[in-house]
């Protein structure tokens, strides 16, 4: 085993890239709400960049390994510390047997990423160790983690053991980082309050032109009703021009419906795969993660954009994470 939960923070679950192919039967996709930090990472650990990891939401848990385990954390900045020390974000660590790490709760974003190198040794469900908290499956138990519970890691790739001995042989009390890191990602300084880009969904052209100037010129907040299945907004209303009768249609992460009373509902991880309300607008893939770092009475505007520039923005983001994944590889060489 490596890590044992001595607190679990406000909630804290395994999470991967998703359980795919089995939306047709009623099994949501789950996984990661910021699927680029959990991607990230992994790769600073060198694991395979789907693994699950620690999803940690608002208040985050404490931890005691019980191995030399080599971590990372990427994602919403919750201060975590080991035995009383800042641990450092966006670069692999390598901790030492008995240490204790302590995360705060958010001072940026809403959600943090824990990987290790081997990842988490629990059991798959349909080809994924996503957990997918309403239906008691997946992740460690079904669940999200408690007091005492114990996590075994699996054998690390020969970058996690070879980053994990360099890093112990400096003679640490606690853990030891590395001198280098990942800079700027999608969370960097402004790029968290940037306008959510969204192309036009398929009912959007029945809204009235209020509605879609309103969309798009007005602010919205996050409500209290936010989580990992959608976020409520708050704000103008939104109505179509007539009554609208559609019939239930596949929606997807990002997805933003319009209920009756005419405040938008962004679809989140654990979204249901049909929905009978109409659509708006969908977040493009690029901002799906960044409004997943966003919480309660945070603001969003949106900004319309087509699909061609969605698409290109997406392989753009794909291209950054593979540069960033050979300059990794490429630490160990130098």
């Amino acid at each position: 085993m490596s890590l044992k939960i001595i607190r679990p923070g406000l909630l804290t679950s395994i999470q991967d890239a998703g359980r795919y192919g089995y939306q047709k039967i009623g099994v949501l996709i789950s996984g990661a709400m910021d699927t680029y930090s959990m991607r990230l990472a992994n790769m600073l650990v060198g694991n395979d960049e789907n693994e699950g990891t620690l999803e940690i939401t608002l208040l985050g848990p404490t931890i005691e390994f019980t191995a030399d385990t080599l971590i990372a954390v990427t994602g919403g900045n919750f201060n975590p510390i080991i035995d009383g020390m800042p641990v450092p974000y966006m670069r692999p660590v390598a901790v030492k047997t008995g240490a204790i790490m302590k995360f705060d709760s958010c001072h940026t974003g809403c959600r943090a990423y824990l990987a290790a190198a081997g990842g988490f040794d629990v059991n798959p469900v349909m080809g994924s160790k996503s957990t997918y908290l309403r239906a008691n499956f997946g992740g460690f138990k079904g669940r999200s983690l408690q007091k005492n519970d114990l996590l075994n890691t699996g054998t690390p790739h020969s970058f996690g053991r070879q980053m994990l001995s360099a890093l112990l042989s400096r003679g640490a009390q606690s853990f030891a980082e590395a001198k280098w890191y990942i800079g700027k990602t999608h969370l960097s300084g402004k790029i968290l309050r940037k306008p959510i880009r969204v192309t036009a969904g398929i009912h959007y052209k029945y809204f009235d032109q209020q509605s879609k100037y309103n969309f798009f010129s007005s602010e919205y907040t996050v409500t209290n009703n936010a989580d990992r299945m959608g976020y409520r907004l708050k704000g103008d209303l939104l109505r179509t021009e007539n009554p609208l009768e559609i019939i239930s249609e596949a929606v997807g992460l990002g997805t933003i419906q319009v209920p009756p009373q005419g405040l938008p509902i962004i679809l989140m991880a654990d979204h249901q795969s049909v929905a009978g309300y109409p659509i708006i607008a969908q977040a493009i893939a690029v901002d799906v993660a960044r409004i997943a770092q966003m919480k309660p009475n945070d603001h969003i505007h949106f900004k319309l954009i087509s699909n061609e520039e969605g698409e290109q923005l997406f392989i753009e983001m794909e291209k950054f994470m593979e540069n960033i994944k050979i300059a990794i590889n490429a630490k160990l060489q130098n």
